[in-house]
């Protein structure tokens, strides 16, 4: 069972969640991971609209605070995962059949 965690409500209304391993906005898959602001090509945009930003989740920016919401929802759904057997099957499975793919097996 995959759970929903709400990070922010944009200005515009819409939500960004975490659900499994990504971040959602409005429902719609916006990233997989998190950018630190500093790193970010557009550091001097993200921080000139939002001083307090320490990271970016594709096109959303977010707070210290909002930072930690999702990176305890992703080591929450990492560690339901790494408990179900079920889950850890599938994970060798998709393992195997790239390993398979990279050595011309298909």
């Amino acid at each position: 069972m995959t759970m929903t965690t709400l990070v922010k409500i944009t200005e515009d209304g819409r939500k960004l969640e975490v659900k499994g391993f990504a971040l959602y906005l409005d429902g719609v898959l916006e990233a997989v991971d998190l950018t630190e602001v500093k790193m970010h090509p557009a550091k001097r945009k993200i921080w000139s609209i939002m001083p307090d930003a320490t990271h970016v989740a594709g096109r959303v920016a977010l707070n210290a605070e909002e930072t930690a919401i999702v990176r305890k929802a992703l080591a929450d759904a990492q560690a339901m995962m790494l408990a179900d057997p079920i889950a850890i099957a599938e994970r060798f499975r998709i393992a195997a059949m790239w390993k398979a793919r990279e050595q011309g097996i298909e």
